[in-house]
């Protein structure tokens, strides 16, 4: 056992220490070249990684996952994820996740005095869980996105309507919410400067508002994006509708919270039953008790 763990640490200090020489020489290798002014080839380096990074992501192994497992890629769209530099970091996670947690588990046995009798029960079940792990994190990364986008979405609404009254048209609009709208809408402006690079590439703004809207899934958003397309093709009449979304919106999560409330509240009294109410029984019936031992105690001395 003292073997298996030199060993471990051993290869462990033998990859830091690699890692450390390979980050060092490429500082130099960069300093070296902007003091000679050849930045060029750094550049081109990089170039070459993310060409091989996407490369990877696109390949047919990579593309016939994602297409059996439709669910991942559909968790993938809704949390920004669609370059293939991005599916291929999420792959690189799910076959190494399921490895880092055998070889844990493999550690944690070998560390234990008497490790259970089935050997390969703990490995198993450790690859089962890193299995399933990165698609769990996945999926509460895009409901905490679409939580977000359904929060954000009660400033964009009155930020539009304002920028339409000041005679901007719905691209004008997007452009500049998406560049002072980063403090306010995060994960809103970050989708909508993908919006509009696929627009400047030549695509129809009202295709890529509803293109969006099926990727994110957000109901909102999509209801949203719907009366901006209509405005993009018509050219009016979209500001009663977005007055009557904005109401619709503002009602839905009135009654959100009021459900949240409703909920904390029972939650709350069950808290306070299981902790208050012993502490009243004490305070209330313990005097009648101790009177009642006392009495019994002095019923029994007497006979």
């Amino acid at each position: 056992m003292a073997l298996i763990l030199f060993a471990v640490l051993l290869g462990l200090a033998a990859v830091l220490l690699v890692s450390g020489l390979v980050g060092e020489r490429q500082r130099r290798v960069r300093v070296h070249q902007r003091l000679l002014g050849q930045e060029l080839a750094g550049h081109l380096a990089d170039d070459r990684w993310q060409g091989l990074v996407r490369r990877l992501g696109g390949s047919r192994l990579a593309q016939r996952y994602l297409s059996l497992d439709g669910e991942t890629q559909r968790l993938l769209n809704r949390i920004g994820w669609r370059r293939s530099s991005r599916r291929t970091l999420f792959l690189a996670c799910q076959i190494g996740a399921p490895l880092a947690m055998v070889g844990l588990a493999l550690l944690g046995q070998s560390l234990l005095e008497e490790p259970p009798s089935p050997s390969w029960l703990v490995p198993f079940l450790a690859a089962g869980c890193g299995l399933l792990l990165p698609k769990r994190v996945l999926a509460i990364v895009a409901l905490r996105r679409q939580h977000a986008l359904q929060q954000e979405l009660s400033v964009f609404i009155p930020m539009v309507r304002i920028l339409f009254e000041a005679g901007l048209t719905v691209e004008q609009a997007l452009r500049v919410l998406s560049q002072d709208g980063r403090g306010l809408m995060p994960v809103l402006t970050a989708e909508l400067q993908g919006l509009l690079q696929h627009v400047d590439s030549g695509l129809e703004l009202g295709e890529e508002l509803g293109k969006l809207a099926r990727l994110l899934e957000v109901d909102e958003l999509t209801d949203s994006f719907t009366i901006l397309e209509q405005l993009v093709r018509q050219g009016g009449g979209a500001m009663a509708s977005l007055l009557a979304l904005k109401k619709l919106l503002d009602d839905r999560r009135l009654t959100r919270m009021q459900e949240y409330i409703s909920k904390l509240s029972a939650k709350m009294a069950v808290v306070m039953m299981s902790l208050l109410f012993p502490a009243l029984l004490i305070v209330l019936a313990g005097p009648g008790l101790v009177a009642i031992s006392r009495a019994m105690g002095g019923m029994g001395g007497m006979r």
